[in-house]
């Protein structure tokens, strides 16, 4: 939504937002695009003078819920619906305003949709489409999540999450893509869709907006896609990540030094320095989207040699001296076991392969999201956490035993029940040599600062 609020800004209009908890780096963004933003739901700018937008677009953390004591949890929302003032969803928003007539390039997956998304961005900026894109998150090499551009390509991340109250679809339903990326499918989002099935049905919804002129990009590792592709597929199929020498886009070397191979024939080469397998296979997806609008291969992951990750994907928040050794402070966004563990994993790659085996991974998690908060996944939490020396667990606000979920771990892993009980075991075991990766969806109450005040001290 704060994407959305800096292209109506961008496009001229008067933006004001309501919100709760915002941190960095949207909250930031928008204070330097002089966006106003109120905190809570509160009804009263309806009662301000001269207070009359010309339209509501209402985000999916919107809903009728009431409080325990019967109030509304909205009450702007009531409010506009008891005035029959006009409101719309970001997406279909962005449908009517922003997408239609251009041609937009979605990326979809369970994971990793904010990084290739910036990562395919960076691409077509690079070969001068001049792309307008919307990013969950703040790419390094642009600065904002989204921008309108002056080119007719518009990459976008394309979220399976439901539209609105309202509207219940995907949002990725609502647009209408020509160049479509499916990077992954696993279950998530477990507080609206029952079964990984109802979410392939969903990603079907999206395959059939493609046209026939259009491409469909798949992980041909993922046999939940292919579950998806069998549903019926109307667009040119292209497939990414397989072995070497498969039909498609696959990787021969290491994540940071690797040829890129269409159907066996080296038709580039990536050398970088982002980590991670993941990475990698991002790294084709992007490339393969990009050659529809295109872009050739070689030219694009010249691209990708200078593009800089995005706002919490590894991000390091601090490096501090410590003994005789040093402590670095990361930040991520990882959230669902598997991204955990492909995180905690990439991490201990590379210090492997730069001859530092020997130091370890202090994993420092909160269960934030809404599948996690609902005990859904406890069971894979010692699995995302096994690359990982010693584990912190942010426990406050769960309904489930974060202790009994963890303890196949053993002594290597640590609950809290508050931040400043969690700060303090993290103090005690912190040694020169370690790495500090902080792994949360949301603002993880500023750790990663506080962190690096205690160990100064």
């Amino acid at each position: 939504m704060g994407g959305l609020a800096a292209l109506a800004r961008e496009a001229g209009h008067r933006v004001t937002g309501c919100d709760t908890g915002v941190y960095p780096p949207m909250s930031d963004q928008l204070r330097a695009l002089g966006i106003e933003l109120v905190e809570g739901y509160s009804a009263d700018p309806l009662a301000q003078p001269g207070f009359q937008p010309d339209m509501f677009v209402v985000g999916n953390v919107v809903s009728r819920a009431h409080l325990a004591d019967g109030s509304p949890k909205f009450p702007l929302m009531e409010a506009i619906l008891d005035r029959g003032l006009p409101y719309t969803s970001g997406p279909q928003w962005l449908a009517e305003h922003v997408l239609q007539g251009r041609h937009v390039l979605a990326v979809a997956g369970t994971h990793g949709k904010t990084t290739t998304t910036a990562m395919l961005t960076w691409i077509l900026e690079q070969a001068g489409l001049q792309p307008g894109f919307l990013v969950g998150g703040v790419p390094l090499n642009f600065g904002v999540s989204a921008r309108l551009g002056q080119g007719n390509t518009f990459v976008i991340e394309a979220d399976e999450y439901d539209t609105a109250f309202f509207d219940k679809r995907s949002k990725f339903v609502h647009y209408r893509p020509r160049t479509a990326i499916l990077n992954n499918l696993e279950f998530d989002h477990a507080d609206i869709f029952d079964d990984l099935a109802a979410i392939e049905r969903q990603f079907h919804h999206l395959v059939r907006t493609v046209p026939s002129q259009g491409r469909v990009v798949v992980n041909a590792a993922e046999d939940s896609l292919q579950r998806v592709l069998a549903q019926g597929c109307w667009s040119e199929q292209v497939f990414f990540g397989g072995t070497p020498g498969q039909a498609g886009f696959t990787a021969e070397g290491e994540p940071n030094d690797f040829k890129v191979l269409k159907s066996g024939q080296v038709v580039a080469r990536v050398q970088w320095d982002i980590s991670g397998i993941h990475n990698q296979r991002n790294a084709l997806a992007a490339i393969a989207a990009a050659e529809h609008v295109g872009v050739a291969p070689a030219l694009a992951a010249e691209a990708l040699a200078s593009f800089q990750n995005v706002k919490r994907r590894m991000e390091v928040r601090g490096v501090l001296p410590l003994g005789n050794g040093i402590i670095t402070v990361y930040d991520d966004f990882a959230h669902h076991p598997t991204a955990i563990h492909t995180t905690v994993d990439g991490l201990r790659r590379q210090l492997n392969g730069a001859g530092k085996s020997s130091e370890r991974i202090l994993a420092i998690f909160e269960p934030r999201s809404n599948t996690m908060k609902l005990g859904t996944m406890t069971a894979q939490l010692p699995w995302s956490l096994e690359q990982a020396d010693l584990a912190f667990c942010h426990a406050g606000g769960l309904d489930w035993d974060a202790s009994a979920a963890l303890a196949p771990m053993g002594e290597r892993a640590q609950v809290a029940d508050n931040l400043d009980q969690l700060l303090t075991q993290v103090k005690a075991a912190a040694r020169p040599g370690d790495h500090l990766l902080c792994m949360s969806n949301g603002g993880f109450g500023g750790i990663h600062a506080r962190l690096l005040d205690i160990l100064r001290d």
